[in-house]
């Protein structure tokens, strides 16, 4: 099916609005590297929550989310309940913290508390998380453009890419999250919108949606049993704590926006709106999942054979909504792809100048030093991001090997932050100990064990948390 021209207007004014809107901001972010990285700590309240909030949502929880309820049930809505203590913490503890040592790199802390080695062991991991994220969602992103229109692969990949980096390059932190807000807002309308049509769009109208997906078990928040193997209700929710600790606690996404807000009270305040925001609208996508369900299982000659999981969101907004409906949830997508591409360009950016070059020079940087360190390191990233997505396209089966190296990765992170905030004075030795076991544990989780891969990120930052509080105890 061809986009209709009241799509295609629909879809390029977005596009290319939001990357102009970017653009403006060169003036204000080309002053110098606080203005590039943290927009000078001035950026409204509102802004800093919807940035927040987009970056939480990817590509990945579009289609996901939809595909995961359309084949099960509301089980993956669990991962949000742990929101609320996730933003507590973070609201208690984190926040006060990274603002007190006005530094804008979430690593900082890591120096400070175990020698520099830790910091650049931790920006690495996430230099190398983030490379992994932004092809996987350039890759998500095409392939799916690719199912709904028959678009090339590598071209959406490449043109996505460079757009993106376009306005995080020339617009600094700024534009960034700017375009987070925006792209917030037109991914929850489209989303909206999406649910009610199908609600509405039903033969028999609403209520039997409801019956269908009652009668089937659509609506369960999966099962109350106690296995370790299975994604059961426990298991989503303790690893919803711990990957939620880890966003809201530690990722450079999401400290750089904490840094950007006016005062700690309102940071706090941003935050709390963000991610709680992400609560409702993770809803309306395991919802939109369902209603796919009942409205196909009512209409089944409208499904053809082989369109199942994650392909029948995109099937749907091709072929069930109505001309410039079809240009919006399409400019919605392309909202949440473009929204984490330019968050991982700008803070691994950020990461590049503040723990490394900064660190690694012998003398004092320069202002514009400084910048020509992030437009380099912002063009690099954007690059490799690019040639990521690319080269993903090639083999099979590396969306979920780079998956499994972030698990790997994240575990070893919040394990190591954990362990900082509790533990005093503790063995440069004993650190080093506790990150290895951590990581083994991480490695046998991700490729050998019987357990849920859910459980990696929880049972890697415990061993390295429990390790290194023993040996602080044992060892002094």
């Amino acid at each position: 099916m061809e986009l209709t021209l009241l799509d295609y207007i629909i879809f390029f004014l977005f596009v290319g609005g939001v990357a102009l809107f970017g653009c403006s901001f060169f003036f204000k972010s080309r002053e110098d590297a606080s203005a590039f990285t943290a927009a000078k700590g001035q950026l409204p309240s509102w802004v800093v929550g919807m940035s927040i909030f987009a970056t939480f949502v990817s590509s990945i929880s579009f289609l996901g989310l939809p595909g995961g309820s359309y084949a099960g049930n509301w089980n993956q809505l669990v991962f949000s309940l742990s929101i609320p203590l996730a933003t507590w913490l973070a609201a208690k503890v984190f926040i006060p913290l990274y603002r007190s040592m006005e530094s804008v790199s979430a690593y900082h802390y890591l120096e400070l508390k175990f020698g520099y080695w830790a910091r650049a062991y931790v920006a690495v991991c996430y230099l190398l998380t983030q490379l992994a994220r932004v092809g996987s969602i350039l890759l998500l992103l095409a392939i799916s453009l690719n199912t709904m229109f028959g678009w090339d692969v590598a071209t959406v990949i490449v043109a996505t890419g460079v757009l993106t980096l376009l306005y995080s390059l020339v617009g600094g932190i700024a534009a960034v999250m700017w375009c987070d807000a925006i792209q917030g807002i037109i991914l929850i309308v489209g989303a909206v919108v999406c649910a009610a049509l199908l609600t509405f769009d039903m033969p028999e109208g609403p209520s039997q949606l409801f019956e269908i997906a009652a009668a089937n078990g659509k609506m369960s928040l999966g099962s109350l049993s106690l296995t370790l193997r299975e994604p059961t209700f426990w298991v989503v929710l303790v690893y919803g704590l711990f990957t939620n600790m880890q966003n809201y606690g530690i990722d450079q996404n999401y400290v750089q926006r904490y840094m950007t807000a006016r005062s700690t009270a309102e940071a706090v305040r941003s935050t709390m709106f963000g991610s709680l925001l992400y609560i409702p609208v993770s809803f309306v996508f395991v919802y939109i999942g369902t209603a796919l369900f009942s409205y196909y299982t009512a209409q089944p000659e409208l499904l053809p054979e082989g369109v199942v999981g994650d392909k029948v969101f995109p099937y749907f907004i091709v072929h069930g909504l109505p001309a410039g409906v079809t240009g919006l949830v399409i400019a919605s997508l392309f909202a949440a792809g473009m929204s984490t591409i330019s968050t991982s360009i700008n803070s691994s950016a950020t990461i590049v100048l503040t723990d490394f070059y900064k660190k690694l020079l012998k003398r004092e940087s320069r202002p514009r030093e400084e910048m020509a360190v992030l437009y380099v390191a912002s063009a690099v990233v954007g690059a490799l991001g690019v040639l990521m997505g690319i080269l993903m396209m090639q083999i099979d089966g590396v969306l979920d090997a780079w998956w499994k190296l972030a698990s790997i990765f994240s575990g070893g992170m919040l394990g190591l932050f954990l362990l900082g905030l509790v533990s005093h004075t503790i063995k440069r030795t004993n650190v080093v100990i506790a990150v290895a076991v951590g990581l083994a544990v991480i490695a046998w989780m991700s490729f050998l064990a019987p357990l849920h891969t859910y459980l990696t990120i929880v049972l890697g930052t415990l061993a390295i948390f429990m390790t290194g509080f023993v040996l602080s105890k044992i060892i002094k």
